[in-house]
């Protein structure tokens, strides 16, 4: 029988949910604003360590070093915080990433800061993290905890782009490393002191990996296309980033006192240009139109690069195209992988997803790194590989099929074999809106794949209950 209850449904989440999205949203606020925060001062600190006249390719993969480890750890510090349970696996993962963060800050070489990061991305806590949201939180909410948790790190990257030259004037670089790793211990105190226990904690297909769904989603073209696309979105930030700190102080442009003055109103602005943008996508149903547009806007944004590097507004208006085009990819395409996930699959595809992210910014790292020649300002060389390797991915977004615009509901429902289970799933998959259905018995859950505008999900959750 599936069990829901329409009021506790239409009241939204309880008291300890809010409290819990609140607290593990802050946590991955923390430790993302540690990662982000050295983005925009790191390569001129860099520059000046020992070893980097010698090897100035180690600058660009110490900025992307976290993204390997990240990429390799996280999937597998998910698994493990299922088998040792979530808080002790979160809590060793901020010590991990706090002991790379005091590495880096007292390092005085160029290698010193790299081991630094890459001890740093091997505490990689997220995928546990989004765990333990799934288990404080329920079916009918999860969706809604999860979003809440993208647009707090959306904050973090919009905040930090904008402090991080003041911290950095303040207390240096190597003060924010540091600073970072308190950051850590502060969210260890967050997650033992106000995150709950949870009840209950089990594998949960849509929040989570599951090894079984791997062939599907890796045979997938659609959310192959995505992960592409997510990768050369974060080699993209990474590399541009190796070479624009150094653009701006090179050629006197903007001392990096001052450098929040550039990003703080860039930042802003470029979120209120998003939003509309986010409309249009999603409630007029054009999302790989915008999808395209927004490619196309990082391309345009990496050839003004090139071509105005010596010009501060030339500089502005790039950065606000950049960050505009950035911000509505980062916001559209989470959304782009729920919709064409199968159902049940989505945690597997959000897990593989993320993966590519990381590796995005490793290769961009070592990208920016090989390419700049501190001797040569060779910087146009920089931003014209970008400029082509996004003009690739927008050759392969434009062969992505149009989203099926369906969204993820999760119904609580008690199948005893597998007979029952396909009897429930023809059951739901009889109503109107209800595209896809896939009912695992083990977690007591139906994943649907339903139409908004076709049906309402209030009503579905009552429907459920007593057509089941």
């Amino acid at each position: 029988m599936a069990k829901s209850d329409k009021s506790t449904k239409a009241s939204g989440m309880n008291a300890q949910e809010r409290k819990s999205v609140s607290a593990l949203s802050s946590i991955f606020a923390l430790r993302m604003m540690g990662l982000f925060l050295i983005l925009p001062v790191f390569s001129t600190y860099a520059h000046g360590l020992k070893g980097a006249l010698e090897h100035p390719e180690l600058v660009g993969i110490a900025l992307g070093a976290y993204g390997l480890t990240q990429a390799l750890f996280q999937i597998p510090f998910g698994m493990m915080s299922d088998k040792f349970g979530r808080k002790p696996v979160i809590a060793v993962g901020m010590i991990i990433f706090a002991i790379g963060s005091v590495m880096a800050g007292m390092a005085d070489d160029i290698m010193g800061v790299l081991i630094g990061r890459i001890i740093q991305g091997s505490g990689a806590v997220a995928a546990a993290v989004i765990a333990l949201t799934a288990d404080l939180t329920r079916e009918e909410h999860r969706t809604k905890a999860m979003a809440s948790i993208g647009i707090t790190i959306g904050m973090s990257f919009a905040v930090s782009m904008a402090i991080a030259p003041i911290l950095n004037e303040w207390v240096g670089v190597s003060g924010i490393f540091m600073l970072t790793a308190a950051f850590s211990i502060l969210s260890i105190l967050v997650l033992y002191l106000i995150v709950p226990e949870p009840e209950n904690t089990g594998h949960h297909s849509d929040s989570e990996v599951t090894t079984g769904m791997f062939k599907h989603v890796l045979k997938h073209g659609a959310l192959l296309r995505l992960d592409v696309g997510v990768f050369v979105l974060h080699m993209s930030l990474t590399a541009l980033f190796v070479v624009l700190p150094l653009v701006l102080i090179n050629q006197n442009l903007l001392p990096q006192a001052e450098q929040w003055k550039l990003y703080l109103p860039v930042m802003l602005l470029a979120f209120v240009l998003m939003v509309p943008l986010i409309i249009v996508a999603e409630a007029k149903r054009k999302m790989k139109k915008i999808f395209l547009l927004s490619i196309a806007m990082l391309m345009i944004a990496c050839v003004m690069f090139a071509s105005l590097h010596d010009s501060l507004w030339g500089i502005v208006a790039a950065l606000l195209i950049f960050f505009t085009g950035f911000n509505t990819l980062e916001a559209s395409m989470p959304s782009l992988v729920s919709k064409y996930a199968p159902a049940g699959a989505k945690g597997t595809a959000v897990g593989v997803f993320n993966t590519s992210q990381f590796f995005g910014a490793f290769i961009g790292g070592v990208l920016g790194g090989f390419l700049y020649d501190p001797l040569m300002h060779n910087y146009a060389d920089v931003f014209f590989t970008v400029a082509g390797m996004l003009g690739v991915w927008w050759l392969i977004a434009a062969f992505m099929p149009e989203p099926p615009y369906l969204a993820t509901l999760t119904l609580k429902v008690s199948a005893k074999d597998e007979q029952d289970a396909s009897r429930i799933e023809q059951t739901l998959l009889a109503l109107d809106g209800v595209a896809e259905v896939n009912v695992i018995i083990e977690e007591g859950a139906a994943y649907c794949k339903i139409d908004k505008k076709l049906v309402d999900e209030d009503e579905l959750v009552t429907k459920a209950a007593t057509l089941i």
